[in-house]
């Protein structure tokens, strides 16, 4: 016989430090914001669209500012009234939040069109508005896209390793990494009139459900999509971790360091 409370099973201790890892969890503080990473450019940060337009217009007044009737959309407009922007504000993140349309004179029709969806990272629009704010965006309607336009349109990308296939219609370059792309679309091509999606960039799982994509009509200036095939080979910008990601991956460590609590069956009597 001794004084005082009977020792703890081995079940009971196993449940102590369970519990004590959730204690402990829960009344640490978050951990300190971790430090943005560097990643190719096409996986960076949406960042803030609103405040990339309003230093935009800032620094490039032959853009006038137009609001529209419910506040949901901007407009800029160059002063020659033959390249107009639209910014729509709160389109989600795969719809789209940009578009860029460019006309041979104020009263005609389009010469070529170019969107963007919410998620695009904020460098990439960034460049591509410089682009059209000092290198122009005339083109020459009348010729069909051929093999040497494309090709210039695109050679950045097999310089930087970049993949290039062909399957059917479509001729795409795919990033080292399979996580971004740029495809050209050689049957809308040939129907130039009609506008439809000729180019396709974009970043995420797969062309089909991408994270973010910008689509371009034949017409578009190879000179602006070369500077962005450019962008996206050979630029990087920042990300930041995932939220909670951190604090997941410590709790898993901690609860596979607890052996694990099994119940107990108690030794049978003989009788």
């Amino acid at each position: 016989m001794r004084p005082g409370p009977a020792p703890l099973t081995d079940t009971e201790r196993a449940a102590i430090a369970a519990r004590s890892v959730f204690d402990v969890t829960a009344s640490k503080p978050d951990p300190a914001r971790p430090e943005p990473e560097t990643v190719p450019v096409y996986l960076a940060d949406a960042g803030d669209h609103d405040a990339l337009l309003d230093a935009f217009l800032d620094t490039h007044r032959e853009f006038e500012k137009w609001r529209t009737w419910s506040d949901d959309t901007t407009h800029a407009i160059h002063e020659s009234q033959t390249l107009r922007i639209e910014r729509v504000h709160e389109a989600p993140a795969h719809e789209t939040a940009w578009t860029v349309a460019a006309y041979e004179t104020p009263v005609s029709e389009r010469m070529w069109v170019l969107s963007a969806t919410g998620a695009t990272p904020a460098p990439v629009l960034q460049n591509l508005l410089l682009h059209l704010a000092d290198s122009g965006w005339d083109t020459a309607i009348g010729a069909p896209v051929n093999e040497k336009m494309v090709t210039t349109a695109t050679q950045p990308l097999p310089n930087a390793g970049w993949k290039h296939t062909v399957d059917g219609r479509w001729i795409r370059w795919t990033s080292p990494g399979g996580d971004a792309g740029v495809q050209f679309d050689a049957f809308a091509a040939q129907h130039a009139s009609q506008n439809l999606a000729t180019w396709t960039i974009w970043a995420g799982p797969n062309p089909d459900r991408p994270t973010w994509a910008i689509t371009a009509s034949p017409h578009t200036p190879i000179p602006l999509l070369a500077d962005l095939s450019a962008t996206l080979a050979q630029e990087t910008d920042t990300r930041q971790t995932q939220p909670g990601r951190e604090h997941k991956t410590r709790l898993a460590a901690s609860l596979s360091a607890v052996p694990a609590v099994t119940a107990s069956r108690p030794a049978s009597r003989s009788r």
